[in-house]
């Protein structure tokens, strides 16, 4: 299965690069993994709704960009579909039996994912009703999707 994580910005601190690598350093033993970053824009504090929208179409150009067309896109939204741990497991299982082997996710900038980007989903996914910092959350997707091929294995995994 190939996974790829499309995601606004780079990673500054140092302890979010580490847990990114031993996350990728563990998923490599049950996918490929490519995580692509694309250049954030800079937002003013108090940004116009017209300043917001530029930002978002920029960043969205390119992540639409970094998409191919065989690739199921699940986009991190705040309004998305919330899943336990078990039923991402299964959802990600599912989409390998449904040839769908490729599998995209996207997590946008501070200021969220354009609507192109959205309308090209496949599924919004949504973590919690909390804010997350974008870095973070690169985390925690990889620690998921480690923790649901662990679950698809049948491997033991800390609940």
């Amino acid at each position: 299965m190939n996974i790829k994580i499309i995601t606004v910005g780079k990673i500054k601190e140092k302890f979010y690069r580490d847990a990114i690598l031993e996350y990728s350093k563990r998923l490599s033993s049950y996918c490929k993994l490519n995580i692509i970053e694309v250049n954030d824009e800079m937002t003013k504090e108090n940004a116009s709704v017209n300043e917001v929208n530029i930002v978002l179409r920029k960043e969205g150009e390119r992540i639409l960009k970094s998409i191919n067309n065989n690739e199921y896109i699940i986009v991190l939204a705040i309004n998305g579909k919330k899943l336990d741990s078990i039923e991402f497991a299964n959802k990600i299982n599912d989409l390998g039996i449904h040839s769908h082997s490729n599998i995209c996710f996207i997590i946008g900038g501070s200021l969220g994912l354009s609507d192109d980007v959205l309308k090209k989903a496949n599924m919004k996914l949504s973590f919690s009703d909390m804010t997350f910092p974008h870095q973070l959350m690169r985390v925690i997707l990889l620690e998921q999707i480690y923790r649901a091929f662990r679950i698809n294995n049948n491997e033991p995994y800390h609940k």
